[in-house]
């Protein structure tokens, strides 16, 4: 079995966000705001997040108003990826907390639902962002909890999945949001554990990889949306943790850094910080552990939660 590439990921993370004008930059431009999480965050579980300029990470977040860059209209993924940011370097005090709760507040539908944003696109993803949102920012209280569990229990399908609405087809990344929004309401006893625990491990392949829905090819992604959602429900031991860390060590290129949705294809730090993340939930040597929940590593949570 091959090993991680850290010191190389580290140099590719820390490359992509310098090469302003390249084409991944440019496609990537509406999402800098989720690049940064999924850069730093994965900087941050491999030992290595003193390699970056605090101050100026943090006085880029503040210059935007929580849009997927600056000058792009606010929504709410990339609001959960600034407080998200912002809590693993500790600068959760320079949020105005209210304005962000109020931001969110606004958010929620009638039936408990989330959109996510003034033009009110509804998904189960959105209700996942806003909960794990006001969670870190000590606001939980201040949405209608009973109502967005509710919501979400309405979006779970026969085979124990989750949709992204009510009836939508069960799928890895909104099984994830639902039962990450759960595990954060303290509602996990409302899953078919069994059920559920079942079609998760039914989408690891012969190559050791994980896809997000039946007949689909595996992708590293899936390291991380099927995996956190079965170690929350307690049934990772029904999958290969081992063919698993082989398959995403095969996606790396282990010349330039960077981790990519299969072997052999291009990287992009979405996929490096997914399976870094996943091996990080997988317990391989040398990484922090990440919380399955709040996607973020243990130490940070704890200090978000515990610290006086």
């Amino acid at each position: 079995m091959g090993e991680l590439a850290t010191d190389k990921h580290v140099r590719y993370i820390l490359s992509v966000e310098k090469k302003k004008d390249s084409f991944e930059s440019v496609v990537m431009e509406h999402l800098r705001m989720n690049g940064a999480y999924w850069g730093l965050t994965a900087l941050d579980i491999m030992g290595k997040l003193d390699t970056v300029d605090v101050n100026e990470v943090v006085s880029w977040i503040m210059s935007w108003g929580f849009g997927g860059n600056v000058g792009h209209d606010p929504h709410i993924l990339y609001t959960l990826s600034a407080v998200q940011v912002l809590a693993l370097f500790n600068k959760l005090d320079v949020v105005d907390v209210d304005k962000v709760t109020t931001y969110i507040v606004s958010l929620q539908n009638e039936d408990g639902s989330f959109s996510g944003d003034i033009w009110g696109e509804v998904d189960t993803r959105f209700s996942y962002i806003a909960i794990c949102c006001v969670s870190i920012l000590h606001r939980l209280d201040r949405i209608n909890v009973e109502k967005a569990v509710k919501y979400i229990i309405s979006c779970k399908n026969m085979d124990g999945g989750f949709g992204c609405t009510p009836g939508g087809e069960s799928h890895a990344g909104q099984i994830f949001c639902c039962v990450g929004a759960l595990a954060i309401t303290g509602s996990l006893d409302l899953v078919d554990k069994d059920l559920l625990g079942w079609w998760l491990c039914e989408r690891q392949v012969k190559s050791g990889g994980l896809n997000g829905r039946p007949e689909k090819l595996p992708d590293v992604c899936y390291s991380w949306w099927v995996l956190s959602s079965l170690i929350m429900i307690d049934r990772v031991h029904w999958i290969s943790k081992e063919k698993l860390i082989k398959f995403i060590l095969d996606c790396q290129d282990t010349e330039k850094g960077g981790i990519s949705d299969r072997p052999d294809d291009a990287v992009d730090v979405f996929h490096t910080y997914f399976g870094v993340a996943g091996l990080s939930l997988l317990e391989y040597p040398g990484l922090k552990p990440i919380d399955p929940a709040y996607a973020l590593p243990v130490d940070v949570v704890d200090r978000i939660f515990f610290s006086k």
